[in-house]
């Protein structure tokens, strides 16, 4: 039996299921290379679209509805993840003139109503400086180098 790590096909009963009748399963997440995230998270921002349909005419109909959701997307989707911002906004640059708008609104709310803001005046969300799939891990350091076996700590430098 194999399935994509789903909810149902990890739960305790269904395992104790199949192994009390010998069945193996195997589960395609997390860490298979090719299982591909993005695709899959993709996909199921398409499926609960409000406007998708429950099945397509035609090839046409389709790409038509596909162009559409595209627009929607890119330039109407604000992401939680870009700061609430749209991928267009931030592909573009125009994330930052956004965001001193919102800024600007925020903070005229807040010296009209000081008291409907009970954690002191809202700052809008920012958008990563760099976004990507299984992004690598940044490393810790210590900030001590050594250099010709001689610590030196971050601030000093050797000048040749």
């Amino acid at each position: 039996m194999h399935s994509d790590n789903g909810g149902p096909m990890t739960a305790k009963p269904l395992a104790w299921l199949f192994a009390e009748l010998g069945i193996q399963h195997s589960l395609s997440r997390p860490h298979v290379a090719n299982d591909n995230p993005h695709a899959e998270a993709g996909f199921k921002t398409l499926k609960y679209h409000p406007t998708y349909p429950d099945r397509f005419d035609s090839l046409r109909h389709a790409q038509t509805w596909m162009r559409a959701f595209e627009q929607w997307y890119c330039y109407e989707h604000h992401h939680t993840a870009l700061g609430l911002m749209t991928p267009a906004a931030v592909h573009f640059g125009m994330a930052e003139s956004v965001w001193l708008k919102r800024q600007a609104v925020l903070q005229a709310a807040y010296l009209a109503h000081p008291e409907r803001f009970s954690r002191g005046q809202p700052i809008p969300p920012r958008w990563p400086e760099q976004v990507g799939i299984n992004a690598p891990k940044t490393l810790e350091l210590s900030g001590e180098c050594l250099a010709n076996d001689t610590k030196l700590s971050p601030a000093v430098s050797k000048n040749p």
